[in-house]
């Protein structure tokens, strides 16, 4: 098959500072209402609501971006990643047989991942610092359940700190023992029968742990660069459109799985199309600001935020234009029984004991989730592979 075409792009004209401030302000404007928000009588733009329609809606230019991004990839490798993936015809519910994959980059794994991911509603991130992907297959049939990856945690995370009972000193010596899952989810039609629940079940098990040990047991900081021999007790993740249908009660057998801690304040630079931050990180270049040159590998996970607001604040736009309003509800999972303990520093040793394998978590939450919703809803068998290209379109 083949992909839509991304508009050639030209040589950008030497422009002044003044021009290039007035261009920034004309597009953001533009395009802040192009997606969804409002001008206010007070001048700043706001959300007229928050719902999914909304949330998508305002998601729609970045998840552009990255599909015009791909379409030399898509139309490489689609026509042999397509077989990876399941029609409901070849899904037995009991006999499903979950694996985790460590991902590894330049293989054919590493492409069906990032595939996988593009048919998400929502644009999903790349990650910070320490990353760790991974395939969820199902070995009866050899189809792809879903994925889920893990990386850096923010840094200021208001919900997860205050449960934790962090202050800035204990965040800064123990965040090395979080991660955040920066994906996660079933692929059609496995998320047809609340796989997306079994797929965030198995982070809390001894492979996911392992693996951790494995890559990161040594490390050092990015930034610090000392070594810190973290252990994984906690995985935090975030809903992407409000109330979360996979990790809200997500218990079995009386073990909660992932527990909502809050909510985030809402805070980001989503919203903000790549070719504009290119244009302000231009501007920042012509006014000499530091800024100009950060980069993800040396200026740590707020780089982008940083030169965002900096740039509103020179071009005389409001710098709350990064509080899009969204505030997505933070969710925990604990690997050990006494991550909280171990975070918090009153303890040192993490207590894995109640650590299941995969096979064990799997057939839990096949039993729990995935086989009464196949009863309930056995319309999973009409889903097709091929119906995958529908979820790439613009």
């Amino acid at each position: 098959m083949s992909f839509y075409d991304p508009k050639e792009k030209k040589r950008k004209p030497d422009i002044s500072r003044e021009a290039l401030a007035r261009r920034i302000k004309t597009k953001l404007s533009k395009h802040l209402i192009e997606i969804g928000f409002i001008k206010s009588s007070s001048g700043k733009y706001i959300i007229p609501s928050i719902d999914k329609d909304s949330i998508r809606l305002i998601h729609s230019s970045q998840r552009r971006e990255k599909l015009i991004q791909s379409k030399k990839f898509l139309n490489k490798n689609y026509s042999v990643l397509i077989e990876y993936f399941a029609s409901g015809k070849e899904i037995s519910p009991k006999k499903i047989s979950p694996r985790i994959e460590l991902v590894v980059s330049g293989t054919m794994q590493a492409n069906l991942f990032r595939l996988a991911s593009m048919t998400w509603s929502i644009p999903v991130s790349g990650g910070y610092g320490r990353r760790m992907r991974f395939l969820v297959w199902d070995d009866n049939n050899g189809k792809l359940i879903g994925i889920f990856a893990l990386g850096d945690p923010v840094f200021n995370l208001r919900a997860r700190d205050m449960a934790i009972g962090w202050n800035a000193s204990d965040r800064k010596e123990r965040l090395a023992n979080v991660m955040d899952a920066y994906i996660l989810g079933a692929v059609p039609p496995y998320n047809m029968l609340l796989s997306g629940k079994l797929v965030a079940c198995v982070i809390r098990t001894k492979e996911v742990h392992d693996f951790f040990s494995e890559r990161y047991g040594n490390s050092c900081g990015i930034i610090s660069g000392k070594k810190k021999h973290p252990n994984l007790v906690m995985v935090t993740t975030s809903s992407a459109l409000g109330k979360s249908a996979i990790y809200n009660r997500l218990r079995i057998n009386g073990v909660q799985y992932f527990e909502s801690l809050g909510y985030s304040s809402g805070f980001g630079h989503f919203h903000i199309p790549s070719e504009l931050f290119n244009e302000m990180r231009q501007y920042l270049s012509l006014c000499g600001h530091d800024y100009f040159s950060n980069n993800r590998f040396g200026n740590g996970p707020n780089w982008k935020f940083r030169a965002i607001r900096a740039t509103l604040e020179l071009i005389k736009m409001d710098r709350n234009l990064l509080n899009h309003g969204i505030n997505r509800e933070v969710f925990a999972c604990r690997l050990a029984k006494n991550a909280d303990y171990v975070l918090s520093g009153t303890q040192k040793k993490p207590n894995y004991d109640e650590l299941l394998s995969t096979n064990e978590v799997s057939d839990l939450a096949i039993e729990r989730w995935v086989c009464p919703r196949a009863l309930r809803r056995p319309e999973f068998v009409n889903w097709h592979r091929n119906n995958i290209e529908q979820l790439l379109v613009l």
